[in-house]
C-alpha cells in the first residue's frame, strides 16, 4: 500500500514538473471573466477589448490546464448557475504563432486554442483520425468537437497532457454529453474561473443558513 501511494505521488509530481516546465505561445485571442457569464475578449497583445456576455445561453467554460489556470470544465446554465465542474487535462503545449499572409498562425506544439468556439459535433463513440489507438480502442468516446480541425472535449485520461483537445474522466464527460447540445458556446481560456463558483458554494451556505434560522434549526 505504502509503495502504491509513494509511486502515486511520484507520478503526480512527475506531471506537475513536466507541467510547469513546458512552454506556451502566445494566442491570438485573449480572454478574461469578468463575471459568471461575461468575459473580455482582447487581441495578442491584450489590446482592443470587446465584451461577450452570455446571459440566458447555456455554455460551457474550460479553464486550461496550464499554469495560472485552474485545470476545470464548467457547464453554465441559462440563469448564469454553474451547475456542474470537472477536473481536464489540456494541450501539451510548445507551439508559438507565425505570421502568414497578414495572419497569425499557430504552428508546432500540440496547445489547445484559446477562444470561443460552439459545438460543432456530438458522437457518442469515437477513434481519433490523426492520433488513432494502436489498440483499436475509441480513444474520444463523449466527443464535444469545437474545432474543424479536430479539437473537442472528450472522455480520456486527465492526468495526461493531451494533443490540443480535453480529455475529460468519466463521470463528468458523460454528465455534459447529455446535457450539450449542437451550437452550444464553449469558452475556452487561460486563467481562473473558479473563484465564481466558490462565489455561489459561499452563498449556497448563506443561503441554507437563513433557511434554517427560520425554521429553528441550530446550525452547527
Amino acid at each position: 500500500m505504502i509503495k502504491k501511494i509513494t509511486l502515486g505521488l511520484g507520478a503526480v509530481l512527475l506531471a506537475t514538473a513536466l507541467l510547469q516546465a513546458t512552454t506556451y505561445r502566445k494566442h491570438r485571442v485573449n480572454i478574461k471573466p469578468l463575471s459568471t457569464t461575461k468575459f473580455e475578449l482582447t487581441d495578442v497583445n491584450h489590446e482592443n477589448p470587446h465584451i461577450v456576455d452570455f446571459t440566458g445561453k447555456d455554455f460551457i467554460v474550460v479553464s486550461v490546464r496550464e499554469p495560472g489556470s485552474d485545470g476545470e470544465m464548467y457547464a453554465v446554465d441559462k440563469d448564469g448557475t454553474i451547475w456542474w465542474h470537472g477536473t481536464i487535462s489540456s494541450g501539451a503545449g510548445g507551439g508559438h504563432l507565425e505570421k502568414r499572409n497578414g495572419k497569425l498562425v499557430p504552428v508546432g506544439g500540440h496547445e489547445t486554442n484559446n477562444n470561443i468556439f460552439h459545438i460543432l459535433l456530438k458522437r457518442r463513440y469515437h477513434m481519433s483520425k490523426t492520433h488513432p489507438d494502436p489498440n483499436g480502442i475509441n480513444n474520444m468516446d463523449f466527443e464535444l468537437q469545437f474545432t474543424q480541425d479536430g479539437q473537442a472535449l472528450h472522455l480520456g485520461n486527465t492526468q495526461a497532457m493531451s494533443h490540443g483537445c480535453i480529455h475529460v474522466g468519466r463521470q463528468d464527460i458523460s454528465a455534459f454529453f447529455k446535457w450539450a447540445k449542437v451550437g452550444m458556446p464553449v469558452v475556452v481560456m487561460r486563467g481562473h474561473y473558479k473563484q465564481f463558483l466558490q462565489k455561489e458554494v459561499e452563498q449556497f451556505q448563506e443561503d441554507i443558513k437563513g433557511y434554517d434560522a427560520e425554521e429553528g434549526v441550530v446550525s452547527n
